[in-house]
């Protein structure tokens, strides 16, 4: 029997002239993330993904896996294909089903016709197939067409029927790609993994950049952050992850600027340096895990002295969850193991003890006029490095 996953879209639907760009898109991306588990066909046709294997060493567990983690999708299903046949329809549901119905108490099925040339009704399909189900389980199980423990579907497209046991909700989003490319400020912590992957779903390709401060940082610190650009990179196929070392900046401030405004010193260098390397890297926008008043720079004060200097937008997906929205997401992509090991990350080196909450613009610049800012800042972009991490 034949086996195919069905990816049926998301926001693309409502796309209206634009939705064959957004379907190419698509179409793409999940080619490339095919060829990892075997030889795929995969087509589109009525708002539909049909990922089939070619032959018998295609790794279909995987691929259906991966389909759902892919961005565009609203619900992805596994089918059983069959001739556009009722016998061969209910013959397919007595094999193919039961492995999804053992177990459950309840069901009920629903018929759906996109070929109209079908000689039975959707409810006629639905009886039909509904009764072969009952006698293949013996009694195990009964119809509910009100509140079903599960519902099985049984779908008449142009070429063939397909049947499956429901479906498993899609990660969302748009397609990566369509939605312009980004720089993630990734730093070792919970937040910024998270807001990274929120963008990404907008169908944005993510960059990272990472701040260190070695060696008041550790090589281990550096291997945590990149751990994390990978798990979000099996998202969104691949990243480039940029580090960058404040450790002369750090100990300037240090040197020369009143304890209390290190952090929001520290902050408006490390958004100018994300400007430069968006700039270079042809990114839009810049992107944080900031959720508002959850530590001293994330006040609105705060941020308002630190966007200043900036030259795009800053992206903000965090900015109104509380810390259990988004160690919740973090959980569900998988990072928060990795966030929660114990490597500090530079923005937790020469931490003030009372840090400014409302800062006053003219007094952070005063404190500014004490360095050298323009040298510094060329000092640290020269010690850019770049890891490319590839998925697919």
């Amino acid at each position: 029997m034949n086996e195919v996953i069905l990816c049926k879209y998301g926001e693309i639907i409502l796309k209206g002239q634009n939705k064959g760009w957004f379907e190419s898109i698509l179409i793409r991306d999940m080619r490339q993330r095919m060829k990892r588990f075997g030889e795929f066909e995969v087509r589109y046709a009525q708002s539909i993904v049909y990922i089939e294997p070619l032959n018998e060493d295609c790794d279909i567990d995987a691929a259906y896996e991966e389909a759902k983690r892919a961005f565009g999708f609203a619900a992805i299903s596994r089918a059983a294909v069959v001739a556009k046949d009722i016998n061969a329809i209910c013959d397919c549901a007595k094999e193919y089903l039961p492995q999804y119905l053992f177990g459950k108490k309840t069901f009920k099925v629903e018929g759906k016709r996109s070929d109209k040339r079908f000689p039975l009704t959707s409810p006629q399909i639905g009886a039909e197939v509904g009764g072969a189900i009952l006698e293949a389980m013996g009694g195990r199980i009964k119809v509910d067409v009100n509140n079903p423990e599960i519902t099985v579907r049984v779908e008449i497209r142009d070429q063939k029927a397909y049947v499956h046991a429901g479906s498993v909700k899609g990660a969302g989003g748009m397609p990566i790609g369509t939605n312009g490319k980004g720089l993630l400020l990734l730093s070792g912590g919970i937040d910024s993994p998270v807001a990274g992957y929120l963008i990404a779903k907008r169908g944005v390709i993510i960059e990272a950049l990472h701040f260190e401060s070695f060696p008041y940082t550790s090589e281990r610190a550096r291997e945590k952050v990149l751990s994390l650009a990978e798990i979000v990179a099996g998202h969104t196929g691949r990243m480039k992850v940029h580090i960058i070392s404040l450790t002369h900046i750090q100990e300037e401030l240090v040197k020369h600027c009143e304890e209390d405004y290190f952090t929001l010193l520290l902050r408006r260098f490390m958004m100018k340096l994300a400007c430069m390397v968006a700039k270079k890297r042809d990114c839009e926008a810049l992107i944080t895990g900031e959720s508002l008043g959850q530590v001293a720079s994330q006040t609105m004060r705060a941020l308002t002295v630190t966007d200043i200097v900036t030259d795009r937008p800053v992206f903000r997906p965090c900015i109104g969850m509380d810390k259990e929205d988004i160690v919740s997401i973090a959980r569900k992509i998988d990072t928060f193991e990795t966030s929660i090991l114990p490597y500090e990350d530079c923005c937790t080196v020469f931490t003030p003890k009372h840090p400014r909450t409302r800062p006053e613009l003219y007094k952070v610049e005063a404190q500014e006029e004490k360095l050298d800012v323009d040298a510094l800042i060329e000092e640290a972009f020269e010690t850019l490095v770049t890891h490319e991490i590839r998925i697919y």
